[in-house]
């Protein structure tokens, strides 16, 4: 794949929609080294008299050499070059809401941090997105009868698993094992200014894995339990607990939440929000079309991201497909103006995940900001970070699979769809949750 160039390092962004590529090209640690760059549709070869380092394209793309142009020198990065690309076809993430049947199978649920079983052959015959939370304004608006969920909760049954934004809804009535909530500490609380202070305990809701005490989700009811998608791994009950780096794991559950949701919604700013309540990060979504291919001048093999090291193999493709985002912590005081600004505008999407998955995802985003090219890692205040975008994570690829049924009447009233706004609502929101009886 490349023969190391010592101290070169070789960074190159390619963006899909826009058919463009960035090349920056390393200072060598011995300045003034003399350098070749030979560049043809499908690679990139840079020569040094220290080594050499080859970059090699995925099939789809193609660089056209005769677009150089741009060159220019920017101190700490290197030689920075822009062209023009080919590109055939674009990669696209896997939704989790597609409905290709392939058979119904028995799925486990396990903790992704340690292989703990959680559910074990629980058989989905119904995988559902759950409706955002301006359902109730289009129910209004595009059905011919008034909305008989409104203010009820929504509690799958014990085939059913409904899917949020970052949290899967599933039923644990029938399951032997149940999770047990940590004790909560007792809280105080001020009765009025006479009275002294009251010791009254506060329900916590916490559902841990009994192995590695992980926060997993929360108890919503006596039957329904929350699971974070960044916490949990499903796959089918005959195949074996396969083990994913937390790193991994983690950006590719957010890089495919922020590309759904802001393709759904056309939002592109969100908070991600502890479980507590508590703003951790504030991301603002640049791109998701992006194939970033990076050599650090490593021994026999080229390294993408040094967060996934650990799971690279020397022979793998040196192409990443990645979303942009810009970043700002919200720890320890930090962009309070900034945050409780976002916090008011109706635009901008909040993510809830664990409080310790925030900090983790923290520490990833600042950690991979530190491996971009200098240039390259703020913008207006922001930090950047490229998140590997993997063409699926496993929750989603199995869950793709599930039948989602979609009915072809009014769940409410049983009427065939009289417009082409009922037939798009019923497809998404106004699913089978209950056993209703009629309008």
């Amino acid at each position: 794949m490349a023969a190391a160039a010592a101290g070169t390092r070789v960074f190159l962004e390619v963006r899909r929609r826009l058919q463009s590529a960035l090349l920056i090209l390393g200072e060598p640690k011995e300045g003034g080294m003399p350098v070749d760059i030979s560049i043809t549709p499908s690679s990139l070869e840079v020569k040094t008299p220290a080594g050499c380092t080859e970059l090699r394209l995925p099939a789809e793309v193609r660089l056209v050499p005769s677009s150089c142009g741009g060159l220019q020198y920017v101190a700490g990065d290197g030689l920075h070059l822009r062209l023009q690309v080919r590109v055939d076809s674009s990669a696209k993430l896997i939704s989790v809401f597609n409905q290709s049947s392939q058979g119904q199978e028995c799925c486990t649920f396990y903790c992704q941090s340690c292989g703990e079983v959680i559910i074990r052959d629980r058989k989905l015959l119904r995988v559902l997105p759950l409706p955002s939370e301006n359902w109730g304004a289009l129910v209004g608006e595009w059905c011919c009868h008034p909305d008989p969920f409104a203010n009820k909760p929504l509690h799958p049954q014990e085939n059913d698993c409904f899917i949020g934004d970052s949290f899967f809804l599933v039923n644990l009535r029938s399951d032997l094992w149940q999770p047990r909530p940590e004790l909560a500490p007792v809280e105080t609380h001020r009765l009025s200014s006479e009275n002294r202070f009251k010791l009254k305990p506060k329900a916590n809701t916490k559902v841990i894995c009994k192995r590695c005490k992980v926060m997993l989700g929360e108890t919503m009811s006596s039957e329904t339990t929350k699971f974070y998608m960044t916490e949990i791994i499903i796959q089918p009950s005959e195949r074996n607990f396969s083990i994913i780096p937390r790193s991994q794991f983690v950006q590719s559950v957010v890089a495919q939440c922020l590309v759904e949701l802001s393709t759904a919604r056309s939002t592109f700013r969100f908070t991600i929000q502890g479980h507590d309540g508590k703003a951790y990060i504030l991301l603002w979504l640049l791109n998701s079309d992006s194939l970033v291919i990076e050599s650090l001048g490593s021994s026999n093999s080229i390294t993408k991201f040094p967060l996934l090291e650990d799971i690279l193999k020397a022979d793998s493709s040196s192409a990443w497909n990645a979303i942009k985002v810009l970043y700002q912590p919200c720890i320890k005081s930090r962009n309070e103006k900034l945050s409780r600004a976002w916090e008011s505008d109706i635009s901008i999407h909040t993510l809830t995940l664990p409080s310790a998955t925030c900090l983790e995802l923290l520490l990833i985003l600042s950690r991979n900001n530190a491996t971009l090219p200098p240039s390259l890692r703020s913008m207006n205040s922001f930090q950047v970070h490229v998140v590997p975008a993997l063409t699926c994570t496993e929750i989603r690829k199995f869950l793709s699979k599930l039948v989602m049924p979609t009915p072809r009447t009014c769940i409410f009233c049983g009427e065939m769809a009289r417009s082409r706004y009922h037939s798009e609502l019923k497809a998404s929101i106004l699913w089978q949750l209950a056993d209703f009886k009629g309008c």
